[in-house]
């Protein structure tokens, strides 16, 4: 009991300086670019790391490693790797030129609003499916971090499901709705750098106290039902893998080009110096989180009972690992807190700025961009923050389902979002014929690919997806590609000006 109330005190100063960040922040919102960029003013470890914390979520502390736990590296091994050159990609070829473009086209604070104003949409239509689309899918996004910190607190307090997850809602909730962009920015990149801390320090003391008690990984694994002859298997990327698993694995990566949370963060970085700044870091801290996620799901099955786990859940097996290593066998419960508040730190990041872009979408594009186009900042604040609170309720109801798979969510949001957005931000950067009809083309045909596949049965009963074992996303991102350009083509050319400003940005000129 004693141990508990030391984590307790971690989770509530934690919890604290959260929402201690939001009410600091919020008397600095003047106004709907304060609230949803940050006026572009964000330094670059700051950008880098809110990116890359808002980007992994709790999938990467509980749902990577619970794969691997199970199955080994081959687990969600393709996949880690898919990401990691996803994002690496994003920050080279699609950062620096987004932020530029951004400005050009009508200084656009939301992605929608980009479309918008890069196509010379008058009608508003690819603002309008944007909209739509991101409110869809990031409310099942959401969902999957509320579950997340739901199985979080039942795991570490014992809490019952629902009692849980009300505390982690209430929490994300509050301090999004308070501060805006830059809280949400401030807090992601706290919650970054506690994530990679104990991404790091936990497997390394779990494999320290291992070889003090003369135990090898391979004898671990051994014991918890992985022979000695098939621990090669069980760390082997291509063990027992076809080849529609690892296209669907790599496929992960092509969704960072179409994730407005993590896109809104290039666009609001300060200038293209910062820039640099950030792309390194970033890869960095991908590099390492991904890797050591993959470690702690091999070094868990050796170091921790599996019928234990598997009772917990496989996807709590960091969580056990840190009450083992940091409460039953160190004893130092106040780190084992902290640690702990790193895998909360996870589920928050993600959370937050998928709320605050789908209020984005709601309040800036829709309400101000079609419904009242003299909408006052203060109106528009209040509405996003109307909309923050009805977001995150549906979120909440759509978790409060205690075997929700965190893997499963995400993986339908991902895909969604990375299908409909991905090939047209690509293609209005780097392709001048790319016209209205075809941008129009490419957000429906790569949402609706993704919906098809994933929900309705054609195929005896079961999806597509289910039927071929291909991920969503490796069919959506390049019908999407195909249907902008075979649209762009056989219909009208882009006009002077906005051909004038696509060179224009392709010169590289920053403000």
């Amino acid at each position: 009991m004693g141990d508990m109330i030391w984590v307790l005190v971690a989770f509530i100063l934690y919890l604290g300086m959260m929402v201690g960040i939001g009410a600091a922040y919020s008397k600095k919102n003047v106004n709907s670019e304060d609230y949803f960029l940050g006026g572009r003013t964000l330094g670059g470890f700051v950008a880098a790391l809110s990116a890359q914390a808002s980007d992994m979520s709790g999938w990467l502390l509980m749902g990577l490693p619970g794969a691997i736990f199970l199955s080994g590296v081959s687990g969600d091994g393709w996949i880690a790797l898919g990401l990691l050159i996803g994002t690496a990609l994003n920050w080279i070829i699609v950062a620096s030129r987004l932020r530029r473009y951004t400005i050009k086209a009508g200084n656009s604070v939301t992605l929608p609003m980009f479309f918008e104003n890069r196509f010379e949409d008058k009608k508003r239509i690819l603002m309008t499916i944007s909209s739509i689309i991101i409110a869809f899918f990031f409310v099942v996004y959401t969902a999957s971090a509320f579950a997340s910190g739901g199985k979080l607190f039942s795991s570490v307090f014992g809490l019952d499901y629902t009692a849980a997850l009300t505390i982690g809602a209430i929490v994300i909730l509050v301090y999004t709705f308070l501060g805006g962009f830059m809280a949400v920015c401030t807090t992601d990149f706290i919650q970054g750098t506690l994530m990679i801390v104990g991404l790091l320090a936990v497997p390394i003391a779990a494999l320290a106290l291992m070889g003090k008690e003369g135990l090898s990984l391979s004898a671990g694994l051994a014991a918890n039902g992985i022979p000695e002859s098939e621990t090669g298997a069980f760390v082997n990327l291509f063990a027992g893998k076809k080849a529609t698993d690892i296209i669907s694995g790599l496929a992960w990566g092509l969704g960072y080009f179409g994730m407005p949370h993590i896109l809104v963060r290039f666009m609001a970085v300060r200038d293209e110096k910062e820039m640099s700044k950030s792309k390194t870091v970033a890869i960095s801290w991908v590099t390492l989180s991904l890797v050591f996620a993959c470690v702690i799901g091999v070094v868990g099955r050796a170091y921790m009972n599996y019928d234990e786990v598997m009772e917990a859940g496989s996807e709590r097996i960091f969580i056990e690992m840190i009450k083992k290593v940091f409460m039953s066998e160190i004893r130092i419960p106040i780190i084992a807190g902290i640690f702990l508040c790193g895998i909360l730190a996870a589920i928050m990041s993600t959370a937050d700025s998928q709320l605050l872009v789908s209020a984005s979408a709601i309040a800036e594009d829709i309400y101000k961009g079609m419904i009242k186009k003299d909408a006052d900042d203060k109106s528009v604040l209040r509405l996003s923050r109307i909309a923050i609170v009805v977001i995150a309720i549906v979120a909440y109801i759509i978790a409060l389902d205690p075997n929700s798979s965190v893997m499963g969510l995400v993986s339908d949001a991902w895909a969604g979002l990375g299908a409909a957005f991905g090939p047209l931000v690509l293609m209005s950067l780097f392709w001048k014929r790319t016209n209205l009809s075809g941008a129009i083309a490419g957000l429906l045909s790569g949402a609706l690919t993704v919906i098809i596949w994933d929900y309705i049965p054609l195929v005896s009963g079961q999806t597509l997806g289910a039927a071929t074992g291909l991920y969503s996303l490796a069919i959506g991102f390049p019908v999407s590609l195909i249907c902008i350009f075979a649209v762009s083509v056989a219909t009208k050319a882009p006009s002077k000006e906005m051909i004038a400003v696509f060179d224009e940005v392709n010169k590289g000129k920053d403000r």
